[in-house]
């Protein structure tokens, strides 16, 4: 018996739409890089793109539990001396880019450091608000909310 190896000619890539309005940041997140990488499906192999094309609208209206809003910082360091600088989560999603919030969690669940992951990570757009620039592709829509109660809990 040998294992099955898929090639890169051989996946075929969907396009997803997901609608982030309600529901939990970390569970949509965890949703997401598993339909990035591919590993929904049967025929995953690691070292291959299997994954596809994901369109997230309502960005700016994910749920966050907790006082994580307030507490959970992203820092960053600018290159000077003393130049560590931090945003909290609420503060982005009140912000100028919302999405971003998703974007960092859904990055962070990904490979490290990896040109695969870099890759995988273009397949995901975001959009703050409820309307997208993909409808030429059709995407077919996934209900993260119905999957499991816990994902749109209040």
């Amino acid at each position: 018996m040998k294992t099955y190896s898929a090639k890169p000619t051989e996946v075929e890539k969907k396009w997803l739409l997901i609608d982030a309005e309600g529901v939990t940041l970390g569970r949509l997140a965890s949703l997401i890089a598993m339909r990035l990488r591919g590993k929904h499906k049967a025929m995953y192999t690691p070292h291959i793109d299997c994954g596809d094309n994901v369109i997230v609208v309502n960005a700016e209206k994910v749920r966050i539990t907790g006082k994580k809003k307030q507490f959970d910082i992203f820092y960053w360091h600018t290159g000077y001396a003393g130049g560590i600088k931090g945003r909290s989560k609420g503060q982005i999603l009140e912000g100028k880019h919302p999405e971003r919030v998703i974007e960092n969690a859904v990055r962070r669940m990904m490979p490290k450091d990896s040109p695969l992951a870099r890759k995988q990570m273009t397949c995901l757009r975001l959009f703050a608000g409820p309307s997208h620039t993909h409808e030429a592709q059709q995407p077919e829509k996934v209900d993260i909310g119905a999957m499991n109660p816990k994902n749109k809990r209040q």
